[in-house]
């Protein structure tokens, strides 16, 4: 027995049922999602609004259409009224997608996110910067330096270490492309 029906047997035993809502395509979605993206030391969002419908809220024109993120199940595109989920982000770019055309891109090394109902988005990461902090000169070094360690140049720890480094360097070489 799984555990999805474990669960509904025990809360049907208890006389606790809560259906669960279902969407289908023909939802009309709201305007917004609500966007958290919050690191350990800092939020650089905090429960924002990202407008999908072009107009103006409180006098400010730029909207934003969706927000892509490298999940570990792929890459997923998050619009307003996006299925409820729980993703394990992979290391890459988080890009929120500006109306006008333009975006604003985070690198994170890894992290969750969160789609809950009502078009509420969190991210949660323990490393992310803006990708235009990033040189792409210094990434080419980087990764040169951890492939000579994860050749074989140094002990066990330092071979596994250097791997997880050259994974989330060479995603952030392809993002700086």
């Amino acid at each position: 027995m799984n555990s999805f029906r474990i669960a509904r047997a025990a809360a049907k035993a208890t006389g606790v049922v809560r259906t669960l809502q279902r969407r289908g395509y023909a939802d009309v979605a709201p305007d917004k999602i609500r966007l958290s993206l919050a690191l350990p030391h800092q939020a650089i969002y905090k429960s924002q609004d990202v407008y999908v419908n072009p107009r103006r809220h409180n006098g400010d024109e730029m909207q934003y259409v969706q927000v892509n993120l490298p999940a570990e199940s792929g890459e997923m595109g998050i619009l307003a009224q996006h299925v409820p989920s729980i993703e394990q982000l992979k290391p890459g770019l988080v890009e929120i997608i500006e109306e006008a055309g333009g975006s604003k891109q985070f690198f994170l090394s890894g992290g969750f996110a969160t789609v809950q109902p009502g078009s509420v988005l969190s991210i949660n990461a323990v490393e992310g910067f803006p990708l235009e902090d990033f040189s792409s000169e210094n990434v080419r070094n980087q990764i040169t330096e951890a492939q000579k360690i994860a050749g074989g140049s140094g002990s066990e720890h330092d071979i596994a270490e250097a791997k997880v480094e050259l994974e989330v360097l060479e995603s952030l070489q392809a993002a700086l492309k």
